[in-house]
């Protein structure tokens, strides 16, 4: 038996030193000033390629994962990797691979780097930490007794790593590894394990050192819904649909159905809160055609953006900037610090993640801010990294930052709006499909079964 241990040992060691005998010549992405008159399409393509930046040429050099943002405020080290924007880089990964921005065989060498670092990385019960060490793998402490599982971090990472695998499948020795790794993790990840003995709810987090005293049990409806579907979906360690019914659909902001500025919005928090709710569970998930007893996300999601692009039109605050070229208030960093920013808690901060991330739902509207940032903000908040994170005119405050869970979603998204290539593989993939359909979810990605 003890070959069989062996084996991919060696193997891990063979293509972690491949890889990094790679990364010294892996090709690097200039960054590009503001570029005058351009079609909407080479727009996309700039924005797309800049963005990727972020992942590609600042991603951590030893493990590839993405750091948790470019500058070191609150006392962040050069160290600190982040499990869900990982997930989100992947993806913008596979965005750039198809548009051709870096050489095929240069995007399956850092998957594998990827995939190789996070099985050796340190985790709990299947699940991984907020934040790791990127050199290491150990766990980087998000909070005094946030220093364990993080069972949300986690589902936005696999639903990167799903998509990886239904994308790398050449019969090749690299792309095999990488959908064999991904599927080792996948199969070890021990959801169940987060209904605390068999509660009705899914909860946020586990510690070794504190155990559950978190007690943060996942109700919708916000950013987690992919949580409760991947939990679903796995063949080993799934939960039961009754978590969903009975712990995420029970809460005082989970269904809403009132309108807002003509709009009717399903559910979820009056003016349906921070854009990212509508963002990131949605990156793999496609709402189009997507429903359930209680919603129809594509719905949800369109009406949640011009809800929130209507609000920042009415601008009852009066704050400078805003308007129908400038909207978008979702979490971000703000002149205070960071913030979820949302209609109701508004502190005059557009963040452009918001507008561009909402791409699939909102494409002319999405088009007119991308085009008034580019072009009338410009060197202001266009940077290196694509568009900083934030900025406030009424405050004259223009973030020099980037965070990785808002530079992936501008990528994937915009992805998603001209090809639909993210939601195509994420629901190609028959562990997703089986979930949903345990949810009583309908989608097209399922009728067919």
């Amino acid at each position: 038996m003890k070959y069989k241990l062996i084996l991919p040992i060696l193997l891990i060691a063979a293509l972690s030193a491949s890889a990094q005998k790679k990364a010294s010549t892996e090709q690097t992405i200039k960054p590009v000033g503001v570029i005058k008159n351009l079609s909407d399409s080479a727009l996309l393509d700039v924005v797309q390629r800049q963005t990727f930046r972020y992942f590609w040429d600042f991603g951590h050099p030893v493990s590839g994962m993405a750091r948790e943002r470019s500058n070191k405020s609150f006392d962040y080290g050069d160290e600190v990797v982040t499990t869900g924007g990982t997930g989100f880089g992947v993806m913008a990964l596979i965005a750039a691979d198809h548009r051709k921005f870096i050489p095929h065989e240069q995007a399956v060498d850092r998957m594998v780097k990827i995939v190789n670092f996070l099985f050796k990385a340190k985790a709990y019960h299947g699940a991984f930490p907020h934040w790791m060490n990127g050199a290491t793998g150990e766990t980087i402490p998000f909070g005094r007794r946030d220093d364990g599982a993080d069972i949300v971090e986690t589902a936005y990472l696999f639903q990167g790593l799903i998509c990886t695998k239904q994308y790398f499948t050449a019969d090749t020795p690299k792309e095999r590894r990488i959908r064999d790794v991904i599927s080792w993790m996948w199969g070890e990840l021990e959801w169940d394990w987060f209904t605390r003995e068999g509660r009705d709810n899914i909860y946020w987090h586990w510690s070794p050192n504190y155990g559950w005293a978190m007690n943060f049990p996942i109700r919708g409806f916000n950013e987690c819904l992919i949580t409760y579907i991947l939990g679903a979906s796995s063949e080993n360690h799934a939960v039961k649909p009754e978590v969903y019914s009975r712990g995420w659909a029970q809460s005082d902001f989970f269904k809403n159905g009132k309108t807002y500025y003509g709009y009717k919005l399903p559910l979820g928090f009056p003016y349906g809160g921070p854009l990212f709710f509508s963002q990131y569970s949605f990156l793999g998930l496609n709402p189009k055609g997507l429903k359930d007893q209680y919603a129809d996300y594509w719905e949800q999601n369109r009406n949640h953006t011009l809800i929130n692009r209507a609000y920042c039109i009415d601008n009852p605050k009066k704050y400078k900037g805003y308007g129908e070229n400038c909207w978008g208030l979702t979490a971000s960093d703000n002149y205070e610090g960071y913030n979820a920013h949302a209609p109701d808690n508004d502190l005059g901060v557009i963040t452009p993640t918001a507008a561009l991330s909402a791409f699939p739902y909102t494409p002319e509207y999405s088009m007119q801010a991308l085009r008034h940032f580019y072009y009338d903000l410009g060197d202001k908040i266009w940077g290196e990294y694509g568009f900083t994170d934030a900025f406030s005119e009424s405050h004259n405050w223009y973030a020099k930052s980037y965070l990785a869970i808002d530079q992936g979603p501008i990528i994937v998204m915009i992805e998603n709006y001209r090809s639909g290539l993210l939601w195509k593989l994420f629901m190609s993939s028959p562990d997703v499909q089986r979930g949903l359909g345990k949810l009583g979810f309908e989608s097209p990605a399922i009728a067919k079964k």
